[in-house]
């Protein structure tokens, strides 16, 4: 299982249009084979940071998810939110490893 963490700067101004953004990403994700664990918004200290969290089953299973973009449309026109409203200033987007509760530690 795989977590992707994606660190966001967002323009302030246009946090409605990253909104509209996040919602369409979370339906992707969840019709594609991931489960979104949510966007999370600035609410106090720096209002130009969002986090995103999705999980996969495997890093290959999200490189199949990853194979759509720019080609398909749904992909193609959740991006033309972020494109076209500049929304999104930057972005870097972690892997990480989940630890859940009655996971049993590894060796």
């Amino acid at each position: 299982m795989i977590t992707c963490v994606i660190d966001y700067t967002i323009d302030p101004a246009k946090t409605a249009d990253f909104e509209r953004f996040a919602a369409e990403w979370i339906r992707l994700v969840n019709e594609h084979g991931g489960q979104h664990h949510g966007y999370f918004l600035p609410a106090e200290g720096a209002s130009d940071r969002a986090l995103a969290l999705f999980t996969f089953p495997s890093l290959a299973r999200y490189e199949e998810f990853r194979a759509l973009f720019g080609e398909h449309p749904e992909f193609i026109a959740a991006d033309r939110i972020r494109d076209e409203s500049g929304c999104v200033v930057r972005y870097e987007r972690t892997f990480m490893r989940p630890v859940f509760a009655g996971d049993s530690p590894t060796a």
